[in-house]
């Protein structure tokens, strides 16, 4: 079928914002502009909003509601459920993180959470002193008063770098974070192996980068988890991840958007200053529709494709690195750190295999073309913090989630037999939690309503298939610095901006994107309100 002019069935010949991508970003940018009594339309490819932050049933005739990919929140800020009247709320998690270690042959772990002298004397059994807790505490001390001042300039214009570095007014923070490799500041500061992988994590969530890369990527990525809502929490959602777009949906439609799904859009042809033309796919053929201004809530990549823009050859294709796995337990398993109980252990961060050591050489084996020997990943319980999420007779059974992050695990490494890689690492990486069980992992898997494990992984390349994710990437391309680049770079005022005016980015690909947070999609539109 031909594309027609004006699409038939919607509201407007002409709207003010027309938005390519009904993930939370754009769903945001949608509530925002509507509210402030401008005509908005939201195209979405799939057959319902949210994106990667969405709610779902895996698991054949199973009741539980999983955070099925991006699945906690800290970028947030408490601005934006405020200004929109979002009915969604998170919840803090009473232990940060416990990660299980053998030493001489004994079974124990180091806990984080819980008060104060039970995580300084959970140090003091790793180390055997206070020193390791006493630089701990000074160590995020430090990251807490840098992001007290940080996070509330993600959703202002973007400063200067010299200006950003005034207002964090503390050289040794800004050298910490913005200047000097991470990994020199870890090994200047702990001693111990274990904690140093502990900090590391943080800076390697999404991103493949050694401690050491003179990129700085990991110090970029560091910096965002340890920001987040001033204080650098992780929160889980309740009712899982697909409430907070819920929620946003429903304020963008009663603040009178429209949003149509099933809505595909393949090009956008615009001068840069008339308003542009959205040519969309959908089951009945093609539609245009006409938008004062197109918000783009995809990647930078496909923004360059539906603008009909040849890829720019010196930019790298982005590479996602990280391995998501979703189970359902009958229950959760007994550890071998009897010290412990599982609740408190899986109720936080569960570290596996992530000694700085072993992140080292986890990333040295995948730049080497290898999946990792000893997989590194982190589980977290959402159920033990939000049973919500959990069908009453499976809550009844004493049934939990676990949500597995698998790190150091480059798409590059599945190109070849994607369905071969990821059987061979699911099995590395349950054998590396299964080192500090007392019991299979597997002999506490329920089942579905068709006899098989509650289990599912996902590589790079499922994301990419799945949800568009250029190279798998969760962020869209490796993370920005919070400011604006040498010479503006194209960015503009809020860091949204690109080469036509009426034309902005407000997906995770924006400076201050990634993560679930809001931010590019809030931006987006106050560069909109404010011409």
């Amino acid at each position: 079928m031909t594309a027609t002019r004006v699409a038939r069935g919607f509201a407007h010949e002409v709207y003010d914002a027309v938005i390519v991508g009904g993930g939370h970003n754009g769903l945001v940018a949608a509530a925002y502009l509507a509210r402030a009594g401008r005509s908005v339309l939201v195209l979405e490819r799939l057959g319902h909003t949210g994106g990667a932050a969405v709610s779902t049933r895996p698991f054949a005739g199973v009741d539980a509601r999983l955070s099925r990919y991006s699945y906690l929140v800290s970028l947030l800020p408490a601005k934006i459920v405020r200004d929109l009247g979002l009915r969604f709320r998170v919840r803090r998690r009473t232990v940060s993180s416990y990660t299980p270690h053998t030493r001489g042959g004994t079974p124990g772990g180091l806990l984080v959470g819980g008060g104060e002298e039970r995580t300084r004397a959970s140090f003091a059994r790793l180390t055997g002193s206070d020193r390791a807790y006493e630089n701990w505490r000074e160590f995020y001390a430090m990251t807490g008063r840098a992001a007290e001042r940080i996070f509330p300039t993600l959703t202002e214009p973007l400063p200067t770098r010299e200006a950003l570095r005034a207002r964090v007014d503390d050289e040794t923070a800004w050298r910490t974070l913005f200047e000097e490799p991470l990994g020199r500041t870890l090994e200047a500061r702990f001693a111990d192996d274990l904690v140093r992988g502990v900090v590391l994590t943080d800076a390697l969530i999404g991103t493949f980068a050694d401690a050491h890369d003179p990129s700085l990527v990991q110090n970029r990525c560091f910096l965002y988890h340890v920001i987040g809502g001033g204080t650098g929490d992780w929160d889980v959602p309740v009712g899982g991840m697909g409430a907070l777009t819920d929620a946003l949906a429903e304020a963008a439609r009663a603040a009178g958007a429209e949003i149509a799904t099933g809505h595909e859009a393949l090009r956008i042809r615009t001068d840069g200053t008339a308003p542009a033309e959205v040519t969309f796919r959908t089951a009945a053929g093609e539609g245009t529709v006409v938008g004062r201004d197109v918000l783009v809530n995809a990647s930078p990549q496909a923004l360059s494709a539906l603008l009909a823009e040849e890829p720019d050859p010196a930019r790298p294709a982005p590479e996602g690195a990280q391995f998501k796995v979703n189970m359902l337990l009958s229950r959760l398993p007994r550890l071998r750190d009897a010290c412990v109980d599982p609740r408190e252990a899986f109720g936080g961060t569960f570290h596996i295999a992530e000694g700085y050591e072993e992140l080292r050489r986890a990333h040295a084996e995948a730049a080497a073309g290898e999946l990792p020997s000893v997989p590194p990943s982190e589980i977290y319980c959402h159920s033990l913090t939000d049973p919500s999420i959990l069908g009453p007779d499976l809550a009844a059974r004493g049934c939990q989630t676990l949500t597995l992050f698998g790190l150091h695990t480059p798409a590059r490494l599945f190109e070849k037999d994607n369905h071969q890689a990821r059987e061979v690492l699911l099995t590395a990486t349950l054998a590396q939690l299964d080192a500090h069980l007392a019991e299979p992992l597997t002999d506490c898997l329920a089942f579905d309503a068709d006899g098989r494990p509650c289990i599912e992984a996902k590589t790079p390349l499922d994301l990419e298939r799945e949800l568009r994710l250029p190279g798998g990437h969760i962020f869209h391309r490796d993370l920005s610095w919070p400011y604006a680049p040498p010479e503006g770079g194209g960015t503009g005022r809020w860091g949204v901006e690109t080469a036509h005016r009426n034309v902005l980015l407000c997906g995770a690909g924006a400076v201050r994107g990634g993560g679930v947070s809001g931010i590019p999609g809030h931006n987006a539109a106050m560069a909109v309100l404010g011409r």
